[in-house]
Parts: C-alpha cells; sequence; structure tokens
C-alpha cells in the first residue's frame, strides 16, 4: 500500500510539474498558408501566437522577408503582420550559463530562448552552475508544436554591436549567440497578440438551427 501511494506521488507530482511548463502555452487550432495547415499556439505570457512551421535554413534577410510576407488564414481571417521572434538582450554578446547574461545558456531575454527554458520547460547543454553536459539537456519536451527543430533558428534582431550580425537561438543546445547575417539558420514565425476565431454570425446560426430542426422532424418515429 505505501508503494502504490509513493507511485502515485510521484505521477501527481510529474503532472503538476507538466502542467506548470506549459501554463502559458495555448493551442488555438490550425492556420492555413502556402505551406499547408500548421498548429497555432498562443503564448498568453509574452502574448505573442506562434506558428508551427519552420523554414528550411537561409540567410537573415530572406527569412526576415519571408515572416514579413506570411499570410495565415485562421478560420474566416486572414493574418498578415508576422515577423521573425524578437531577441530583447541589451549591449553587446557576454557568454554565460547562469541566466544573467546577454547570451550563452539558460537565459531568457529572447522570445525563443523563453519558449525552449520557460514555457516548455528544456534543459540547456549547460546547468546554470557551469556542469556539462546536463543530463536530459536538448529539445526534449515540445509540447502542441510538431515542427520546431533541433537546430539554429534566426532572431528577428539585428546585433547592435555589429549590424553584419543578427542574434539566434539554438534549439538543441539551449544556446543564444549572434552569426552573421548571410550565414543559413532556419525561421519560425510569430504575431503580435492571439489570434481570434470568429464566432458565426447570428444569421448564420439561426440557418443551422432551422436546418437542423427540419431534420430532426423528419426521423423516423418522430410523431407530426
Amino acid at each position: 500500500m505505501k508503494r502504490m501511494l509513493t507511485s502515485a506521488a510521484v505521477i501527481v507530482m510529474v503532472t503538476v510539474f507538466s502542467a506548470q511548463a506549459h501554463a502559458d502555452l495555448k493551442f488555438i487550432g490550425k492556420g492555413w498558408s502556402g505551406y499547408g495547415g500548421y498548429n497555432l499556439i498562443y503564448d498568453t505570457d509574452l502574448d505573442i501566437t506562434w506558428y508551427d512551421y519552420s523554414r528550411d535554413p537561409d540567410t537573415w534577410q530572406n527569412q526576415a522577408d519571408w515572416a514579413d510576407a506570411l499570410s495565415v488564414t485562421f478560420g474566416i481571417n486572414t493574418y498578415t503582420g508576422w515577423r521573425l521572434p524578437a531577441t530583447t538582450a541589451a549591449g553587446p554578446y557576454v557568454f554565460g550559463y547562469d541566466g544573467s547574461t546577454t547570451g550563452g545558456y539558460n537565459t531568457t531575454n529572447s522570445e525563443m530562448a523563453h519558449l525552449f527554458y520557460t514555457e516548455l520547460g528544456n534543459r540547456g547543454y549547460y546547468a546554470t552552475d557551469g556542469t556539462s553536459p546536463q543530463p536530459g539537456w536538448g529539445l526534449s519536451h515540445s509540447g502542441d508544436f510538431r515542427n520546431l527543430e533541433p537546430d539554429l533558428y534566426w532572431s528577428g534582431t539585428v546585433y547592435a554591436e555589429d549590424t553584419f550580425k543578427a542574434w539566434g537561438f539554438d534549439f538543441n543546445f539551449g544556446y543564444q549567440g549572434t552569426g552573421e547575417r548571410d550565414g543559413t539558420f532556419r525561421a519560425v514565425a510569430v504575431h503580435p497578440g492571439l489570434l481570434i476565431l470568429p464566432e458565426p454570425a447570428p444569421a448564420m446560426l439561426f440557418i443551422i438551427g432551422g436546418a437542423l430542426l427540419a431534420v430532426f422532424r423528419k426521423l423516423p418515429g418522430r410523431r407530426r
């Protein structure tokens, strides 16, 4: 009995941790573009919606142009205004692993790093005390993302200290750094705010309700 209670407690703890790790990510439906239908995932913490499509590696400018031109249909609405994820790191690149620096590991001062560490609950190659490799590192948890690759992705933020470079994030090692803009990284797009799936208009609801009532009346066994 004691062993059963211990096992139950472990299961509850794991479930609670998993729920907390994904508490700010909400799957809101599928969005359709010229690339097909992909999950739309809203980050309630950062107030952005992710489009779960990973574009093949390309230069920073080409990826930025792709995101800017992206058009996604959700319900009866078509959304433009997409962009590459932003990096809020201020100042020059400084390597570290305790989470307090602009680059390196365990920092969350970019939308991709925040997604990797805070929302999905993944671990970087380095632990915050400098231990490497720490157990369980890598893109082990992806939540409702189905196309996020353990690879390098461009941020939309140009590196202010050297504008020939831009910030990027590695979804394999959990590493944030910079790269030459003519290099080739993958890209994923985000949209500010929550994408809304419109409710049917009252007139449409009336028509649907009338049609269902007519069908119901014609069912076998219904009294006339």
